[in-house]
């Protein structure tokens, strides 16, 4: 027996939460999906309300965190795709980030 492409259920996220080195997805069908952030550097340079600060996109088929630009697809967690981010994109991010100034 075969499928066809529309016989399979697209996986839409209800959740999103984080530990201390991996994102959490919780699923529609009560799936959770769990990847290491470092597969993702602008969520693991952000800031905890950084990560806390998200968005779903596309009817739950995709994640928007606006304070760093950063937007993930379902489809490419569940496949364990990480960042395409060129290290030299990445750079230039990370160097135009304000960083809140340290009291002394």
């Amino acid at each position: 027996m075969t499928s066809s492409k529309s016989d399979v259920s697209v996986a839409i996220a209800m959740d999103v939460r984080f530990t201390v080195d991996t994102l959490v997805v919780d699923l529609a069908d009560g799936r959770s999906l769990s990847v290491p952030i470092a597969w993702y550097p602008r969520l693991a340079h952000a800031t905890p309300a950084e990560r806390a600060s998200w968005q779903l996109i596309g009817h739950g088929q995709g994640i928007h965190w606006p304070s760093v630009d950063e937007d993930l697809s379902i489809e490419s967690l569940l496949a364990g795709r990480r960042s395409g981010e060129s290290q030299r994109s990445l750079k230039r991010w990370l160097e135009g980030r304000t960083h809140p100034k340290q009291a002394f």
